[in-house]
């Protein structure tokens, strides 16, 4: 299959959540040393790790469907409602899902027909997919920018090295 510039859509993306990218910065990086407490601890504006992460892999989670012939059900509303974990292992387990998802829907990207970018994603009110597939990509690094200093907020506060 000919299909480059699908290819190096899913590059970028497995390379914003894996590593390898431009930036150097990468969500699993800056989530390896992430504890359950950190994840969860909230600074003065309410904003939390797990809470711009669960935001980030929603997306990514919501338009696999699509790339499997099925309709997209996300709605921005939810997309903060992440799930209580009781503890450390439950916070990697959800971290560990959430590569699984990325590397899922990369294998589908890299698969699409360069000319299958440039077609309607779901509603021609969500663009193409090429528009989507970025928008992932550009929507993470966005998150991963909140992340990272929430990270050094915590070990601040809380004289974590």
């Amino acid at each position: 299959m000919n299909n480059p510039f699908a290819q190096r859509i899913a590059k970028h993306l497995r390379e914003v959540f894996i590593g390898g990218n431009w930036t150097y910065v990468n969500v699993r990086d800056v989530l390896s040393d992430v504890n359950r407490d950190e994840a969860f601890w909230q600074n003065a504006d309410g904003h939390s790790i797990v809470k711009w992460t669960y935001h980030i892999q929603y997306f990514v989670q919501a338009v696999i469907p699509v790339f499997e012939g099925q309709p997209l059900d996300a709605h921005d509303q939810f997309s903060f409602d992440y799930p209580e974990m009781a503890d450390d292992a439950r916070w990697r387990a959800f971290v560990e899902e959430m590569f699984a998802n990325v590397e899922k829907l990369a294998h589908y990207i890299e698969q699409m027909p360069d000319d299958h970018l440039l077609q309607t994603f779901v509603d021609p009110n969500y663009g193409d997919y090429h528009r989507n597939c970025w928008g992932i990509i550009e929507h993470t690094h966005y998150h991963l920018a909140q992340i990272n200093p929430l990270k050094k907020e915590y070990r601040k506060t809380n004289a974590i090295k």
